[in-house]
């Protein structure tokens, strides 16, 4: 299956980074792009679609997210996603000053999203990305569907 990774089909179809995005046309301008973006590339075939954190925001986003495809959400703890982001320097979400009450509001505001329209949740805290990837493709494959359990 063919890759893409909604933010990084933003930058290459712009020329800039996300950050740059966030600062010239703020959080309004690039979640315009974003929709439009996830919409293009959930009309394909065949493809595994990575989306930024805060695209579940938008309705439309969820809608064409769930109706077009399968949604696997990626749990992290809020240490671990600590870790992973504290060095990035493209998060234009996340106050650097503290990033843990930054975290903790973005994932406040996204979990029930997340939850709503996810097929699979796994917890991927401590797991390699093959694990995890393993676990998914087991799951898709044996039509097991629904996200009432979290896979560890």
């Amino acid at each position: 299956m063919d890759f893409y990774d909604s933010d990084k089909e933003i930058e290459d179809s712009t020329g800039v980074s996300v950050a740059w995005i966030f600062d010239v046309e703020g959080e309004e301008g690039f979640r315009a792009r974003e929709q439009k973006v996830i919409d293009m590339l959930t009309n394909k075939q065949g493809v595994v679609l990575a989306t930024g954190g805060g695209a579940v925001l938008s309705a439309e986003n969820r809608n064409v997210l769930a109706a077009r495809g399968i949604v696997v959400y990626l749990k992290v703890s809020l240490d671990e996603q600590i870790n992973r982001t504290e060095k990035s320097q493209n998060r234009p979400l996340l106050e650097k000053k503290n990033i843990k009450e930054s975290l903790e509001t973005l994932n406040a505001d996204r979990e029930d999203y997340y939850l709503e329209i996810a097929d699979f949740v796994f917890d991927t805290d401590e797991r390699s990305a093959q694990s995890v990837v393993k676990e998914i493709v087991t799951r898709v494959l044996s039509g097991r569907y629904g996200n009432a359990d979290v896979e560890h």
